[in-house]
C-alpha cells in the first residue's frame, strides 16, 4: 500500500439516500382525498442541515418543487416526474406504487445534482413539513425563521419521526 491509498481512506465519500415510502390515501371518500408519500433521507453530505429527515409530501408539491427547480437551474436539465394520469388503467394500488417508484427516481437524481442541490427550496421540501407558501416566503426571507433554522426546528422536534 502507497500513501496514495491511505489518503483516500481518510476521504468519507458523500453518501445520500433518498426514499420515497408508505404512500397513504389522505380523507379517504371525500372528493379532495389525495395520496401522500413518506420521502425518508439519510445522508452524510456537508450539503444537508439535518443527516436524516422524514416528511409527507403529496404529488402537486413535487410538481410545485420541478418547476422551481427549473426556474433556477437555468440550462441544467431537471428530472422528470411520473405523468399525472387521470385515466389510468389498472388498479388504483398498481398507480400508486408507479407514481412512487417515479417519484423516487425523481428525488434520486435531483439529490445527486450540484446545481439542484444549492436550491433552497429542495432543502425545505426534503427536510422540514412546511407547506409550500411557507418555503416560498422562508425562501424570500419574509417567514419567522431562516432555511437552516426551519430545518434545525423541524429536526428537533422529531416531528420527522412521528410520520
Amino acid at each position: 500500500l502507497g500513501s496514495g491509498s491511505r489518503m483516500l481512506e481518510n476521504r468519507e465519500e458523500e453518501l445520500t439516500t433518498v426514499r420515497v415510502q408508505d404512500p397513504r390515501v389522505q380523507n379517504e371518500g371525500s372528493w379532495n382525498s389525495y395520496v401522500d408519500y413518506k420521502i425518508f433521507l439519510h445522508t452524510n453530505s456537508k450539503a444537508f442541515t439535518a443527516k436524516t429527515s422524514c416528511v409527507r409530501r403529496r404529488y402537486r408539491e413535487f410538481v410545485w418543487l420541478r418547476r422551481q427547480l427549473q426556474k433556477n437551474a437555468g440550462l441544467v436539465p431537471v428530472p422528470e416526474l411520473p405523468g399525472k394520469s387521470t385515466f389510468f388503467v389498472g388498479s388504483t394500488d398498481e398507480f400508486i406504487e408507479k407514481r412512487r417508484q417515479g417519484l423516487q427516481q425523481f428525488l434520486e437524481k435531483v439529490v445527486q445534482n450540484v446545481v439542484l442541490l444549492s436550491d433552497s427550496r429542495l432543502h425545505l421540501f426534503l427536510q422540514s413539513q412546511l407547506s409550500v407558501p411557507e418555503i416560498e416566503a422562508c425562501v424570500q426571507g419574509q417567514g419567522s425563521q431562516t432555511v437552516t433554522e426551519a430545518i434545525l426546528h423541524y429536526a428537533m422536534s422529531n416531528c420527522g419521526w412521528v410520520q
